[in-house]
């Protein structure tokens, strides 16, 4: 069965609960499935190595699954309007995959969490979007089409989906901000049955 890969960094937990939101809507889609991984932290000054796996959550990602994958959702939270340096640093170690066109014409989206409203979700989902646009990538947003992107009054973006945490860090996306989640798995999930019967 063909596998969406759901790829997130999660600090606080909202992006996480996000990409599980998005995995749901990918299982929605007939013969889809999703496939839940994480990146390792990153540090200035590396004191001892990531364990080969997180002791909770999804596995850590290994470059094969960006080449057995049939689709990309990438999360990460937004750090002063960009991705957070784990997100980055695993896209910029991709050259050999760019080169051999490891993701071309494979449909990706992206997804974020803030803890305000005007913490830089729209400016982190676009620059998330460049790098993948290099790859080749057919790139997905949430259209106008669905409801909730009209009523949110939290997270939600015709560029990706997206949580607010708030100043007190709840993790726990909204009605609104579920819906936007599950629907873009679902986006993802169709577009790659349909580009890759």
């Amino acid at each position: 069965m063909p596998e969406i890969l759901v790829l997130y960094y999660s600090r606080g937990g909202s992006v996480a609960r996000l990409a599980r939101q998005i995995a749901r809507g990918i299982g929605e889609v007939e013969g889809m499935q999703a496939r839940l991984r994480t990146l390792p932290p990153v540090a200035a000054v590396t004191q001892t190595a990531q364990p080969p796996e997180p002791e909770a959550g999804a596995p850590y990602v290994e470059k094969s699954d960006l080449a057995e994958c049939a689709g990309l959702l990438l999360g990460s939270p937004t750090r002063f309007g960009n991705m957070a340096a784990p997100v980055k640093h695993f896209l910029d170690t991709l050259g050999a995959e760019w080169a051999s066109g490891t993701l071309v014409g494979k449909p990706a989206a992206v997804f974020t969490s803030t803890a305000t409203m005007h913490g830089g979700q729209e400016s982190t989902l676009l620059t998330m979007l460049v790098p993948l646009l290099h790859h080749g990538c057919v790139i997905a947003g949430i259209p106008f089409t669905e409801p909730a992107l009209g009523t949110t009054r939290s997270g939600g973006t015709p560029y990706g989906a997206s949580h607010v945490a708030g100043a007190h860090d709840h993790p726990e996306p909204s009605d609104d901000e579920t819906q936007l989640a599950r629907a873009l798995g679902r986006r993802v999930a169709d577009l790659a049955r349909r580009l890759h019967p």
